[in-house]
Formats: C-alpha cells, sequence, structure tokens
C-alpha cells in the first residue's frame, strides 16, 4: 500500500498562488503515476493535473498555463503549483497515487486526506 500526506492549502486572494505538496511513503515502487484532484462543494470530484512516472503530464482545461505539476523523485514527493487562483477553485484538493501490480495486472489508486484550499473574492 501507499500512504499519501497533503500539505499546502489555506486561504488565497483571487489572483494569489500556492503550492501543495504531497509526500508518498509504502510501497512507492509500485507507482506508475501521480495526480491531483479537486472536489468543490456539492460537485463530483475532478480530475486536476497528473504526473507519470517518466514526467509526463496532463491538466484539465481550467487550469492550462496556470498550474503546474511536478515531482521530486528523491523525495517521493508530488506538487502542485498554482498561479492565478480563481474564486472557483475553492475545493478541498486531494492527492493520487496510482500503482500498478504486475503479478496481478492490477491497477490500485490510493488517496490522501485532503487539503483545502479556499479562493476569496
Amino acid at each position: 500500500q501507499v500512504q499519501l500526506v497533503e500539505s499546502g492549502g489555506g486561504l488565497v486572494q483571487a489572483g494569489g498562488s500556492l503550492r501543495l505538496s504531497c509526500a508518498a511513503s509504502g510501497d512507492i515502487i509500485c507507482i506508475s503515476a501521480m495526480g491531483w484532484y479537486r472536489q468543490a462543494p456539492g460537485k463530483e470530484r475532478e480530475l486536476v493535473a497528473t504526473i507519470t512516472s517518466g514526467g509526463r503530464t496532463y491538466y484539465a482545461d481550467s487550469v492550462k498555463v496556470r498550474f503546474t505539476i511536478s515531482r521530486d523523485n528523491a523525495k517521493n514527493t508530488v506538487y502542485l503549483q498554482m498561479s492565478s487562483l480563481k474564486p472557483e477553485g475553492t475545493a478541498v484538493y486531494y492527492c493520487n497515487s496510482r500503482c500498478y501490480y504486475s503479478d496481478y495486472d492490477r491497477f490500485d489508486d490510493y488517496w490522501g486526506q485532503g487539503t483545502q484550499v479556499t479562493v476569496s473574492s
């Protein structure tokens, strides 16, 4: 299993910046990709950005250009740099890791506890 611990959320004014961090521990050798999702009140959880073990990134259209996902393999940590934040970005942000178990040809998802990001107008 993989344990994920997020940090870096908080309150920021519209137009401001925040950086989220997610430290992974446990069976990290299985991780094929990591990412960030968010869930606003009354809405479904949505994908924000992902990064593969090879460094390939993907962004939701709503955050392209403004957000940057990166990883430090030595620290087993993934980051989400968020700039030009908008009030609609207010949500709980969750870190995700996707593990591939070759013995079973199976993918498993692990989640952090979430960190609140509030963007005031």
